[in-house]
């Protein structure tokens, strides 16, 4: 199984809808996944990720499966914090940046949420929550976690193609989970540029496996559709 995450298109935060320049990256990445075909859609609940998604679905003749628990404000409830003078993603602070990067977070694994120092914060339900959600996710399509192996046990369900378009804040932790990497190690050392095309590989095998992400935040079809490839509206690249 390959499974593609797609992050929305320029955004217009409020009200919850796509940019011009969104809309165009939302049908330049439709022709991409239209190349060699998707079997099932999924969005976000919210406007700028369907919005994002419809060109696909238009591509393809598919209606796309709305998600919920993939909404951005999902996230956000645990990983957007207003605190000591910073607002905002936990990615974005620096305060969390240097407590991410220390030993004995990292030594903590995939629960480095027990930390001493996240005692006030709600992390420990956020990952909790979401990994409810995307494991039960997996397993529908054929790949259940199990936690003592820390692998995904494979049914063979047959090579299939899923794609999957929400946010970066969600997306950074939803993806951490999946990958079985820590989300402070994940959130602090990638990203994801909008429309960006990340493909992670599930081997389709009677056994054990794990993820393999193939590509990150892959931006190659705005380069094609010559529009500005410029990172977040930041920096071209």
């Amino acid at each position: 199984m390959l499974l593609y995450y797609i992050r929305h298109g320029d955004p217009i935060y409020n009200p919850d809808s796509l940019t011009p320049l969104g809309e165009r990256q939302a049908e330049a990445v439709a022709k991409r996944l239209a190349a060699h075909g998707i079997d099932e859609i999924y969005a976000s609940s919210s406007d700028r990720a369907i919005l994002t998604a419809k060109p696909t679905c238009e591509m393809l003749k598919k209606e796309a499966t709305i998600l919920d628990w993939c909404h951005e404000n999902r996230a956000a409830k645990h990983f957007w914090l207003n605190k000591e003078g910073e607002s905002g993603w936990v990615f974005h602070q620096q305060k969390y940046i240097e407590k991410f990067a220390t030993k004995e977070v990292v030594d903590l694994y995939d629960k480095w949420y027990n930390h001493p120092d996240f005692a006030d914060t709600t992390f420990k339900e956020g990952v909790e929550a979401t990994s409810k959600h995307a494991f039960a996710f997996l397993a529908e399509h054929g790949f259940r976690f199990d936690e003592q192996k820390g692998m995904y046990k494979s049914s063979k369900q047959g090579n299939r193609r899923i794609a999957l378009f929400a946010h970066q804040g969600f997306g950074l932790l939803f993806l951490s989970i999946i990958s079985l990497i820590p989300y402070p190690t994940f959130c602090t050392r990638f990203d994801m540029t909008h429309t960006g095309v990340t493909v992670i590989e599930f081997p389709e095998t009677d056994g054990y496996v794990l993820p393999k992400i193939l590509t990150l935040s892959n931006d190659s079809h705005i380069y094609r559709e010559g529009l500005p490839t410029r990172y977040n509206n930041g920096t071209y690249i």
